[in-house]
């Protein structure tokens, strides 16, 4: 009966340390877990707790070279907003005229400045536009119905009435000057300006459109019908 006993106490103690020890494993997972977690949300805070800025840097941290990118975007801003300003300001001169000068008929002629030796001439007559002219690198004239007007290079009007010659021909001009005129086409014809000794000094074309030049001071008008004029 003794041995039976001791036996016994034997197999209830060893199960208590298997309790024991399983309880004390289960403890150790529970703890793990709980510090895992709880890192785990460390890290989370750590990394949203800071906003980044250009170039992923926190706030009040920024590298050179974001620095240097707010630099560039500034800068460039800045240059965008001057050529904005300085087409605008152009646009602007162009909207409007520089003066208006009264031609030989009583018209008005309202001219733009468009850029360097650009210029633009429009003739109103009683609130109505009746032409334009347009420098585009030479002088501009109009035969409008006998009263002819040359726009030069430098944004200057002359006009005047009358004194046309109707080509082809040879005809001489105010100042000495000697146009021989020939047609080349349907509503085209050229002039050689000739001088004293008779050599081709300029050369006029009107192609589909009157043309206008400013020989020395001497206004002279080639129509497109092969009218020529001139006036000093």
């Amino acid at each position: 009966m003794t041995t039976r006993r001791a036996r016994r106490t034997v197999r209830s103690a060893g199960l208590v340390a298997v309790a024991a020890a399983a309880a004390f494993s289960l403890t150790a997972c529970q703890s793990g877990g709980n510090d895992a977690a709880a890192g785990s949300e460390k890290k989370i805070s750590s990394s949203a707790s800071g906003s980044t800025g250009i170039g992923g840097a926190p706030d009040g941290a920024r590298t050179s070279a974001d620095k240097t990118q707010i630099s560039v975007q500034t800068g460039t801003s800045a240059a965008h907003r001057a050529t904005a300003q300085a087409a605008a300001a152009a646009a602007a001169k162009a909207a409007s005229p520089v003066r208006t000068q009264t031609l030989a008929d009583g018209s008005k002629a309202e001219i733009y400045e468009l850029g360097d030796q650009h210029y633009r001439a429009v003739i109103v007559s009683r609130g109505s536009v009746l032409a334009t002219l347009e420098t585009k690198g030479q002088d501009a004239g109009l035969d409008a119905n006998d009263m002819f007007v040359v726009l030069t290079l430098s944004g200057e009007v002359h006009s005047w009435m009358g004194g046309g010659h109707t080509g082809p021909g040879t005809f001489k001009l105010a100042g000495g000057w000697t146009a021989k005129v020939t047609k080349i086409g349907e509503l085209r014809y050229r002039a050689q300006i000739l001088g004293n000794e008779g050599a081709v000094e300029a050369m006029m074309e009107a192609n589909q459109h009157d043309t206008g030049l400013d020989a020395n001071g001497v206004y002279i008008v080639l129509s497109n019908g092969g009218v020529i004029s001139s006036h000093l």
